[in-house]
This record gives C-alpha cells, sequence and structure tokens, in this order.
C-alpha cells in the first residue's frame, strides 16, 4: 500500500521485521513443544530462547540476501536463524516442519492483530454514527427515492441506519476474525507425519490461535472471509459518503464536509467546499471489494497445495487491512465532524419540495373520507402536477381543488411533519449498544 493510505500501526504488523519475528516465534514455540513432549533436550530448547535473535532491519538484509542463493524465502530464513543461534541447538529450528507450517500459521496470527484494530476502529465509527443519531433524531429532512423527493424523515434515522449497517459489519468482522485465528504444524500434506498433533496445540495456545486441520495449508476461504469483511466495510462507509456527497450538492446544501482553517477546496475556484473525503472513500471501497475477488480466486488450490495463492496474498492481504483500517479512520471524523444546516432541510422540505412530500398523506385522507383509492390518486396526482408544473405550493392547490372535500383540520394532519415522524425514535431503539 502507497504511504498515503497507509496507517502506521497496521503497515508495521505486515513489515518483514513483524513477519520474520512471529515466524521466528513460532519456530521456537514448536521446539518448546517438541520438548515438552520428550522430543528434544531441554536444554537444548532453553539454548534457543536464551539466543533467540533479534529480527531488525539487519535481520530482513541477510535474509533477501541468503535468498539469493536459496531462491526460497523461508529456506533463507531458516538458514539465517541457524547461523544466528548456532549449532548444535540451532539443529532443531524447523525440525519436522514444512515452510507453511510457519508461514500460514504467522500470516494467521498476524491477520487476528490486524483484524482486532479493524474492530476497535469500526466500533468507533459505529459510536460516531450513533451520538450523530442521538443529536438529531428530531431533525426533519426530506428523505429520498430514486433520487426524488419522497416524504420526510429526520437526519437522526439517516444516521441510526448507518450506525446500523456498520454493527452488522462489526459482527462479520468478528467472526472472520474467529475464523482466520487458527494454525496448523501438520507438516507436508497435513498429516503429522513427523510432528504430533500436541505440539501443534502447544503452539496455537501460545499464540491464542485454534489448532484446525488442514493440508499443507490453511484453507483458503478463511483469508477470503477476511477480505469479505473489509469489502463489507468498505461498501457501508461507501454509503454513508455517498449520502453526504448528494446532501452537499450546491442545490441541496443539506450538509457539508468538516472544513479546516487554511484548506483549500479548489485550486481554482476560491469558493469551493468539494466533498473530497466522501469522494475518496467512494473510490477505495471499489479497491476494497477488487481485494475480496482475488482471495476468493485463492480459495481453489490444487491437490494438497500449490502457491497460486501466496502472490497475490503478498499484495492483496497487507493492502485491504491496511485501507479498511485508513478508511475507517476518515470515516469517523467525517461522521463526527460533518455539518448539518438545519434551516436548508426544513427550506427543501417545504418550499423546495412545493409540499409535495405531502401527497401520500392527503390521498389517504381523501380515502378516509370517502372516496375510492382510484379517484383519490386521480385526483391528488393532478394536483401534484398542477402545483410542479406552475411552481405552486401543493397545499395551496389542494386548497383549491373543488374535487376536495377535506376540512381544515383534515388538511392540517395530512400536512403535519411531525406526524409522519412520530414513531422516529424506533431507529433509536435499534441502537442496543449505546448505553
Amino acid at each position: 500500500m502507497i504511504p498515503r493510505y497507509s496507517p502506521r500501526d497496521v503497515a508495521e504488523l505486515f513489515s518483514d521485521v513483524h513477519r520474520f519475528d512471529t515466524m521466528l516465534e513460532v519456530e521456537i514455540l514448536c521446539a518448546e513443544g517438541l520438548s515438552a513432549h520428550g522430543q528434544i533436550p531441554a536444554s537444548d530448547v532453553a539454548a534457543l530462547r536464551a539466543r533467540r535473535p533479534v529480527v531488525d532491519a539487519q535481520f530482513v538484509a541477510d535474509v533477501d540476501e541468503r535468498e539469493l542463493t536459496t531462491n526460497h524465502d523461508t529456506a533463507a530464513f531458516v538458514d539465517v536463524v541457524q547461523s544466528r543461534i548456532g549449532m548444535p541447538e540451532a539443529a532443531w529450528i524447523h525440525y519436522g516442519m514444512t515452510s507453511s507450517d510457519i508461514v500460514d500459521t504467522a500470516l494467521c496470527y498476524t491477520l487476528t492483530q490486524a483484524m482486532d484494530i479493524v474492530i476497535t476502529e469500526a466500533t468507533a465509527l459505529r459510536d460516531a454514527l450513533t451520538r450523530r443519531a442521538f443529536e438529531s433524531i428530531d431533525w426533519p429532512i426530506t428523505g429520498r427515492t430514486h433520487g426524488m423527493h419522497a416524504e420526510p424523515t429526520t437526519y437522526g434515522a439517516k444516521f441510526a441506519l448507518f450506525a446500523l449497517q456498520v454493527n452488522r459489519d462489526i459482527v462479520r468482522a468478528t467472526n472472520a476474525r474467529a475464523a482466520i485465528a487458527v494454525g496448523k504444524l501438520s507438516g507436508a500434506v497435513g498429516t503429522y507425519s513427523n510432528i504430533d498433533p500436541a505440539v501443534e496445540d502447544f503452539v496455537c495456545a501460545a499464540l491464542g490461535l485454534s489448532a484446525v486441520p488442514a493440508t499443507q495449508v490453511i484453507a483458503r476461504d478463511r483469508h477470503a472471509e477476511v477480505l469479505y469483511a473489509c469489502a463489507a466495510l468498505g461498501s457501508s462507509m461507501e454509503q454513508f459518503a455517498l449520502e453526504v456527497r448528494h446532501l452537499a450538492r450546491s442545490e441541496v446544501g443539506e450538509a457539508q464536509e468538516p472544513f479546516a482553517p487554511g484548506q483549500k477546496g479548489s485550486s481554482a475556484m476560491p469558493h469551493k467546499r468539494n466533498p473530497i473525503l466522501s469522494e475518496r472513500l467512494c473510490g477505495l471501497s471499489r479497491v476494497l471489494r477488487g481485494y475480496l475477488l482475488s482471495g476468493l480466486e485463492d480459495v481453489a488450490l490444487w491437490h494438497e497445495r500449490d502457491i497460486s495463492h501466496s502472490s497475490v496474498e503478498r499484495v492483496v492481504l497487507p493492502d485491504a487491512l491496511q485501507l479498511t483500517v485508513y478508511m475507517l479512520r476518515k470515516a469517523t471524523g467525517l461522521a463526527t465532524g460533518l455539518v448539518l444546516f438545519r434551516e436548508r432541510a426544513v427550506e427543501n422540505l417545504n418550499q423546495g419540495s412545493l409540499g409535495l412530500v405531502f401527497s401520500q398523506s392527503v390521498l389517504l385522507a381523501l380515502v378516509e373520507s370517502g372516496l375510492s383509492r382510484e379517484d383519490a390518486y386521480r385526483i391528488v396526482q393532478a394536483a401534484a402536477r398542477n402545483a410542479s408544473e406552475n411552481r405552486r405550493n401543493f397545499r395551496d392547490v389542494v386548497t383549491e381543488d373543488p374535487a376536495v372535500t377535506l376540512d381544515e383540520a383534515a388538511l392540517e394532519r395530512a400536512f403535519n411533519v411531525e406526524r409522519m415522524v412520530a414513531h422516529r425514535y424506533r431507529f433509536l431503539d435499534a441502537l442496543t449498544w449505546r448505553s
């Protein structure tokens, strides 16, 4: 991932230093597990732990240099570890294991750490949306379907629905975290030909993972599930950002992204306050969905394994996790700082819509008065067309229409915003995580 979209804490998880350090821990834990089951002298294992090399930039450089000879990165890693620890104890490094034992287990451990950050940041976004829902539940705004004025809703209802969607994403991410929190040390083709399953249990328990049956590699549907959780979060953030973009349009003017002192919206037009953050979130969500496709393509491997997935994962897994966290943090800032223009929203609801948002209310009032639904519909449809074409207030047109026999009380009820959003607190009741 390019530095622009790389949160440091997540980028460090996928650095070569962290990767090799985690692989080294798996190696030493395996030796300790073998020793616990009487297969390796305890003194040798103690020496491995005592002489555990520091994994730093020089260590990574040494592995890279060794790989020029081995043309195998894990073999190069093992060679460097053994040379740093020294013989004869270093002979127990990688004893009975295949490359995927340490690579897959280390990767899954790293992915669980990354998913912990994702879940934390997704929770922050959900909570920010929740706060805005409670703050603005009483603020009316025009609801739109097909991009057209429909009926009144409130800002708070919008925020609540976004919060509920992110909460579902948190459930998905939590499930994906559980699915990827696994490890295997079952050797070539996964038959435990050289390592007892108890050793696998020992290592996984030490890392907070669950040992699972596997071929030579851990099943890649687990990794695809992680990518789906990221893509789902991206799509939810896109939906929120897209709403902001629409509400921020000049002719709507019901919301605006936070605009910092000194910020410039355009290099050419000083008046511009473009929704650039929302547009960025929409764009990056497309990238996350692309990573999911790559992850799904990685699920089907030949027989007990091949490495067609490996090159893909080196790109898409680190990038997806970094990008998801970056987007979550930006989306939380957007939700927190979004400026809402309540007066403009009311103006659009009343004058801007010409009152046409109350057409169904008039329809139902006419039905209640004794008209058939078809007759009532045609009366209201004609009145609405008259109001729209002549740019007149819909209530005035309805009041003047001799076919409309509603009294003032019925009209007042039909054109009452409060009545139409009276059940708005039901949205808040659904936000069950709020204490």
